[in-house]
């Protein structure tokens, strides 16, 4: 019997390690950065350090270029001190290099050995000050600032605990951005629940053409959101756009140059964009639903009296109620992490209107280089989508267990 529940286990290993590999993983690693102040545009935070470390490949260039320009520069003194004070600099640089040979890379250095670094830096900002001082030199200009390097290359660590989630709570962009996603999922995914269940209503009837009435409505969510973002953005030109035009003609905006400029414009712009593309595929797990449910319920509600709407609230809602689950559920996690659309229809525009978390989370990581407090943002987006999950399933779903 042991025998057998350890194959059982064999046979869900591949699943869990898919599991962990794409989804715990990025999850713990994105939580890990979170405590830390990691930015890749700068080069003593570009990296997780809990300690102070050391980074030898940038010391290495610098001292390189540091005796190159010394040794240039020592031709333009003619005071036996000076040039004295620069050979013993140098012979320093040397035997720095010696003691550390072989230490590449970011390290870890004791107190000793950064108490080295910082001598020898003290001692080369003396030397050069007064080399800049009192003599106009080539690298009169480069040498103070390559100096810095060698203090530059001691990495303070960037460790800095629950900081971020403190400034994540006073951040007024990611408040915005907060509030931008849940009014673009609330809205497009009641929209979406709305018609997807009429078209699938229409598509569950016996009537002629039903396949190519299927098919047909299929189109739009088989468009990548890229591309449908696109011809959107064409649709949505004040100047040209059709759409902009007719939205002015009907009195939507009062100007079609206005769509994609105001705030509400452009927030509405997306939710209908949205709202055309996945419909149907709310309708498509709704028609499944609807095809589960035995015809011979219809014919005894309509044999006890009931109409066609009476047997929609009696009959259809509650036995759909398991396809609602799922389509709510999907579309609404799917819907609150989205990013193509607006990232190509307004780009978070204007002024931030339509900035989402996950097109603030892309900003801050990769147009920033802060994947820090990009993961911040991430994982407040993943706690939210958890308490969403929970919440449907709690209020949509105690039914369904008390009934199984």
């Amino acid at each position: 019997m042991k025998r057998l529940r350890f194959k059982e286990f064999l046979f869900i290993v591949p699943v869990i390690l898919l599991i962990a590999v794409f989804s715990l993983w990025p999850v713990i690693q994105s939580f890990t950065y979170t405590f830390f102040d990691y930015r890749l545009n700068d080069q003593t935070k570009a990296g997780l350090y809990l300690s102070e470390q050391f980074n030898f490949e940038l010391y290495d260039e610098t001292q390189m270029y540091l005796k190159m320009f010394l040794n240039e520069d020592k031709k333009s003194v003619n005071d036996p001190k000076m040039t004295k004070d620069i050979d013993l600099l140098i012979t320093k640089l040397d035997a720095v290099e010696t003691q550390f040979e072989g230490r590449e890379g970011v390290q870890k250095i004791n107190d000793e050995e950064k108490e080295t670094f910082l001598t020898l830096s003290k001692e080369a900002k003396t030397v050069i000050s007064a080399l800049t001082e009192n003599y106009d030199t080539p690298n009169k200009e480069n040498l103070p600032l390559i100096v810095e390097d060698i203090e530059n290359s001691i990495i303070p660590s960037n460790f800095i605990g629950l900081e971020a989630y403190k400034k994540a709570l006073a951040d007024n962009r990611l408040q915005t951005a907060l509030v931008n996603t849940f009014v673009f999922t609330i809205v497009s995914v009641f929209l979406e629940l709305i018609l997807g269940l009429a078209l699938a209503l229409i598509m569950n009837k016996a009537i002629i053409g039903q396949g190519l009435i299927r098919t047909t409505s299929l189109i739009p969510w088989a468009i990548p959101t890229a591309v449908a973002a696109l011809m959107w953005s064409y649709l949505y030109d004040g100047s040209s756009g059709i759409v902009a035009h007719l939205f002015e003609m009907m009195g939507i905006v009062g100007d079609s140059r206005d769509l994609l400029l105001s705030g509400s414009g452009a927030m509405f712009s997306t939710i209908i964009a949205d709202v055309w593309k996945t419909t149907p595929y709310m309708a498509l797990l709704l028609l499944a639903g609807l095809q589960n449910i035995p015809k011979s319920l219809y014919e005894a509600a309509s044999i006890d009296g009931a109409n066609r709407v009476q047997s929609f609230f009696q009959v259809t809602l509650p036995l759909l109620k398991p396809s609602i689950l799922v389509a709510l559920l999907f579309r609404t996690l799917d819907a609150f992490r989205v990013f193509d659309l607006i990232y190509v229809l307004t780009g978070g525009g204007p002024g931030g209107a339509t900035e989402t978390l996950s097109i603030y989370g892309y900003k801050a990581m990769f147009a920033q280089t802060n994947f820090g407090y990009g993961s911040v943002i991430v994982m407040i987006m993943f706690v939210c989508v958890a308490l969403i999950a929970i919440v449907y399933v709690k209020i949509l779903g105690a039914n369904l267990m008390d009934k199984s």
